[in-house]
């Protein structure tokens, strides 16, 4: 028998007075709102209406939440349909929290309506058992509106690149074989030179600095590979005017800018040698893998106040990259969360970049890709650069120091690794016997 654990109630179990719930949907959602019974003492009483989704109804809704004097409104993550509800509410002064819905789902067994889900919702919040989920202040959410619409277009321009090859193979031009991508201007000269109509061997050849032959190439594949260069061309740039609208936006945040020796702040602030605080993309553009795009990206998914994440472990879970405990009984299995799918895809960018640098996250990664493999090891250095990010993040006046790809090496007791070699030797039927090196 096991000696029984002790587990102190942690602060967010406790008991609000006045609490409400809206089960969300796409027109419409319908509000619960639990307060104290008005003429029979410890008694509680519900009330459930709907409300119709529009700024004029919400607005509404948010002045007769305040009036009763709610603590608490809870909402539930469906879809994108949950913006309206909490952007109007949070804008009123109240204090709303989005939860997942596998938070508050109704109990099995029992019906499933709107009217029933909204009021278990209620009754989850006033005990104070619903963890919230992290929602950016307004600023933040702007950026990541930016940022993600970037990282969505460079995605559409690397479908186009992919189109382009296939193109150029449908049209049995091995570009790839001469050049290592066909982003670079001697492949983008060919192209262009094939679709004005050169078809000589020796002049295409002569673009790419290297062997060719003329292919198939005729008119119809001209007239596609010039509109796929036509939207990449656009792609670019468009990417080009969000990189410069995230810089702008970034710079308009005062969390996000640097302070000079002498205290003073502003967009210009914290670039100097014996600046206090450095700002927050040049605090991240420091780690290895993480350029200042990237860093800007990061910033757009976590925000700036690290605060919101108690702890490292907190950052890291979730944005998904650690295992989810799952324990009945004797068996322990290990599942997969979601986690930030873009925070987490930024991270194995900077992981992937870190890999190839003569540093402790470059050393970190080859020693793991060596025994786990290289999918694994990314996953690993990504964690380790998130980490990274978070003390940045929550000590603005810390900076980023590399321990060495030697870091590991110096950790090794050199006698004792040189004794299991001896054993392993001598269990092999050898006789060893060391000499100093000169």
């Amino acid at each position: 028998m096991s000696r029984p654990q002790v587990i102190e109630d942690e602060e967010h179990e406790r008991i609000f007075e006045r609490v409400a719930a809206v089960d969300v949907a796409k027109a419409s959602g319908v509000v619960c709102m639990r307060t104290p019974h008005p003429s029979r003492p410890g008694a509680r009483q519900s009330t459930v209406w709907t409300v119709q989704a529009t700024v004029p109804a919400v607005r509404g809704l948010a002045a007769q939440l305040a009036a009763e004097g709610i603590e608490k409104v809870t909402l539930e993550s469906t879809s994108d349909y949950w913006r309206i509800w909490y952007y109007v509410l949070e804008a009123a002064g109240l204090d709303v929290q989005l939860v997942s819905a596998s938070q508050a789902r109704q109990l099995t067994g029992r019906p499933k309506t709107d009217k029933l889900d909204v009021m278990w919702q209620a009754r989850l919040t006033e005990k104070g058992l619903l963890r919230p989920s992290f929602v950016p202040p307004s600023e933040i959410r702007a950026l990541r509106d930016y940022t993600r619409a970037r990282t969505h277009l460079t995605q559409d321009r690397t479908r186009c690149w992919q189109r382009l090859e296939k193109l150029l193979e449908d049209a049995l031009i091995k570009i790839s074989a001469v050049a290592s991508k066909l982003t670079t201007l001697s492949a983008q000269d060919m192209i262009k030179a094939m679709i004005a109509g050169e078809r000589d061997p020796r002049t295409l050849a002569a673009l790419a600095r290297g062997k060719m032959k003329a292919g198939m190439f005729d008119d119809h594949h001209a007239e596609l590979a010039s509109m796929l260069l036509d939207q990449i061309a656009f792609l670019d740039a468009r990417i080009t005017q969000l990189t410069a609208r995230i810089e702008e936006q970034i710079a308009a945040i005062p969390d996000a800018r640097g302070v000079d020796s002498d205290g003073a702040t502003g967009p210009g602030a914290g670039t100097g040698p014996d600046a206090i605080v450095m700002p927050a993309v040049a605090r991240l553009d420091q780690i290895p893998g993480v350029s200042a795009e990237l860093a800007c990206s990061i910033i757009a998914e976590t925000g700036l106040q690290a605060s919101r994440f108690p702890t490292a472990a907190h950052l890291v879970a979730w944005a998904g990259l650690c295992p989810r405990a799952i324990q009945s009984g004797p068996r322990t299995r290990h599942g997969k969360g979601q986690g930030n799918t873009y925070l987490r895809g930024y991270l194995g960018q900077a992981a992937i970049g870190a890999a190839g640098t003569a540093t402790f996250l470059g050393e970190r990664y080859t020693r793991i890709a060596r025994r786990r493999g290289k999918a694994k090891a990314q996953v690993a250095v990504a964690r380790s650069i998130l980490v990274i990010i978070w003390h940045l993040l929550h000590d603005p006046q810390a900076r980023f120091s590399d321990l060495g790809a030697g870091y590991h090496e110096s950790k090794i007791d050199k006698n004792r690794k040189a004794r299991n070699h001896i054993r392993q030797l001598e269990a092999l039927g050898y006789t060893v016997t060391l000499t100093q090196a000169a």
